[in-house]
């Protein structure tokens, strides 16, 4: 691929090697990743596959066409940040820091990868790929998780059922909307916008005595297996 160098003078970068027993597939994801990163959510087919040091009709056979090379991104980054939310929640840590430890987990995962998050959730006029609202799903994930967080670690009383569903929705919208606004705008660092929306939650959540920990049942082992029963006589 030619870029121009300081002095104007044409270049041709090299693609990026992939490691050695790197599945084909993930090495084209990667190039995908990597172009996605540097052009934004409109990059072509001609960019990825020159990124990958392959033809275009390599990447049309592993894909099919863009929509489902861009299918395939929001599978990877969406359970990925799926994955990295879910296991902020379970930290065992003092409350107000596992508020601040899942918000700035989600606001790093946007803030590596702006432009695939851009791709994700801000589609472009007439796109077919439907990729712009792919967050959907996971984000509706995200807050059923939040929503049992509260449920097994927070004494709402009588409300439980209904403040963790909703507490859930809205946690995940307003982290959402503001990652979203601080992420086009970066009006402070990451820390000062943790803090910000921590705030914000702390109030009730404060308050609210914590429930015990839910311990599972320990396995049965060899001696509590039941005896045979003995034969009757006859």
């Amino acid at each position: 691929m030619s870029t121009l160098d300081r002095g104007g003078r044409s270049t041709v970068s090299t693609p990026a090697a992939a490691p050695a027993g790197e599945p084909r597939r993930e090495q084209l994801l990667n190039a995908a990743d990597r172009v996605v990163q540097r052009e934004g959510p409109g990059a072509s087919m001609n960019a990825i596959a020159a990124e990958a040091g392959i033809t275009k009709p390599i990447l049309y056979r592993h894909f099919g066409d863009r929509n489902g090379l861009i299918a395939a991104l929001t599978e990877r980054h969406t359970a990925g940040l799926l994955e990295t939310v879910r296991a902020a929640l379970s930290e065992p840590l003092e409350r107000r820091d596992q508020v601040e430890h899942v918000i700035d987990t989600y606001l790093a995962a946007i803030e590596s990868r702006p432009q695939v998050y851009r791709l994700l959730t801000h589609p472009e006029p007439g796109d077919p790929t439907g990729a712009g609202n792919a967050l959907a799903p996971a984000l509706k994930q995200i807050a059923e998780e939040i929503t049992r967080a509260v449920q097994t670690q927070v004494d709402l009383g009588a409300d439980t059922p209904l403040l963790s569903e909703a507490w859930g929705r809205a946690i995940t919208g307003m982290v959402l909307a503001a990652g979203d606004w601080w992420l086009d705008r970066r009006p402070c660092p990451r820390p000062r916008m943790v803090q910000a929306l921590a705030d914000l939650l702390w109030g009730r959540l404060a308050a609210a005595a914590a429930l015990p920990p839910v311990v599972a049942p320990p396995a049965p082992g060899p001696e509590d297996a039941a005896e045979p029963a003995a034969p009757e006589e006859t």
